[in-house]
């Protein structure tokens, strides 16, 4: 087959990044802000105004995804904290860089006020100002391991939906428990929708003038504390009959994001069935570009199509949560001990690492002790 005959030489357009026509936009406009002090009206218009004037941020922006995560600004208390806040902070960018998303690493308060998990609201919020090229924010939250590295997104389910969440229907709507959900990895589209939100969230946190009066109300309906998450489930709850709730959804089909607990002591079995899988199915275990990983994981997802999700399941959890471990302070949940969450992140993340390294021709032979690494051979696995 000819190069030209298959189109191998013809790419997509490249951004330009050096185009930025002298024809003003919203950010000429000195009302105009990034903080929640300064409400944005009519954002899909001047977002679709913005991206007519960039032509090349145009094609496939209905897919174009921004990854969003951060830690703190100063050093960790804890002896390993950041070490593993480095680790985390790489697996997400190896997993954007397979992928082609971007990927901000914010670690400064953009409101002095939300701190704790309030601090995300701010900085996805300008995240969704600064990128208007972008459809979907994706935030993670520094505990967070992206554990199967060729997963795909499926945004094509989520055309009818702004906000999408981990959790389960029952537990949020019925019991109205604020542990029916997990906002550690949430993915919002970037619109207007999607900015009142964001204004209805902040609202029941610690810089509204509201606190008192949404104290009370979540107190009385979740039994709990306006935490970020407790709200989230509140107005998950509160608007599942309204239209502006149909916008949003519980993902309960794959780990979004998944307890560690219940994820890490499978990782080992899970990457035995998957090699076992690459034995029978020898295609995938054809040598191929870093870049072209997407294809093999299509390939892969056919060979596991009866192999289920989430708990059980022969896949790779998505995105396994480090919830109750707080690497950076130490300051973990009395369940467990401060080992535990150090060898399972340890174990997670060398998972993680053995897919990406694969493609430079290593892998890690134990998940436990990620600083030896072995060459692979051709036909590997054997």
């Amino acid at each position: 087959m000819k190069p030209d005959s298959c189109k191998c030489n013809q790419s997509d357009p490249a951004f330009n990044f050096q185009f930025d026509p002298p024809i003003s936009t919203f950010y000429d406009d000195p009302t105009f802000g990034y903080t929640f002090d300064t409400p944005i009206k009519d954002w899909d218009q001047k977002r679709t105004a913005w991206l007519e004037l960039h032509p090349t941020f145009f094609p496939k922006s209905h897919e174009r995804v921004f990854l969003v995560t951060s830690s703190k600004s100063t050093p960790c208390e804890s002896p390993t904290g950041d070490h593993y806040l480095l680790r985390t902070y790489r697996n997400k960018v190896d997993y954007c860089r397979i992928h082609g998303y971007d990927v901000f690493y914010n670690n400064v308060l953009f409101d002095p006020k939300m701190t704790r998990g309030w601090g995300k609201l701010p900085a996805v919020r300008a995240a969704m100002l600064a990128h208007p090229e972008a459809e979907w924010i994706w935030w993670l939250d520094e505990d967070t391991v992206i554990t199967d590295m060729e997963f795909k997104i499926p945004f094509h389910k989520y055309n009818d939906y702004n906000f999408i969440v981990h959790g389960w229907p029952h537990e949020v709507y019925v019991k109205k428990s604020w542990v029916g959900l997990n906002d550690g990895s949430f993915l919002i589209r970037n619109c207007q929708w999607s900015l009142d939100l964001l204004d209805m969230w902040v609202d029941m946190g610690p810089r509204s003038p509201n606190l008192d009066m949404w104290t009370k109300v979540l107190l009385d309906e979740f039994k709990h504390e306006p935490t970020d998450q407790t709200a989230l489930a509140y107005l998950f709850w509160k608007n599942q009959h309204e239209s502006f709730g149909k916008k949003m959804l519980l993902e309960e089909g794959y780990y979004l994001e998944g307890y560690w607990i219940e994820i890490v002591d499978t990782l080992e079995d899970i990457s035995e069935k998957n090699l076992e899988i690459e034995k029978t199915e020898g295609i995938l275990r054809r040598r191929h570009a870093e870049k072209v990983s997407e294809a093999y994981a299509l390939l892969r997802d056919s060979s596991l199509e009866n192999a289920g999700n989430e708990f059980g399941s022969l896949r790779r959890p998505f995105v396994t949560h480090f919830a109750g471990c707080q690497p950076c302070n130490g300051e973990h949940n009395p369940l467990f001990t401060g080992e535990d969450c150090r060898n399972g992140m340890t174990k997670a993340l060398s998972f993680a690492d053995n897919q990406v390294l694969r493609n430079y021709g290593f892998v890690q032979r134990s998940l436990l002790d990620p600083s030896v690494v072995s060459s692979i051979s051709f036909d590997y696995p054997p």
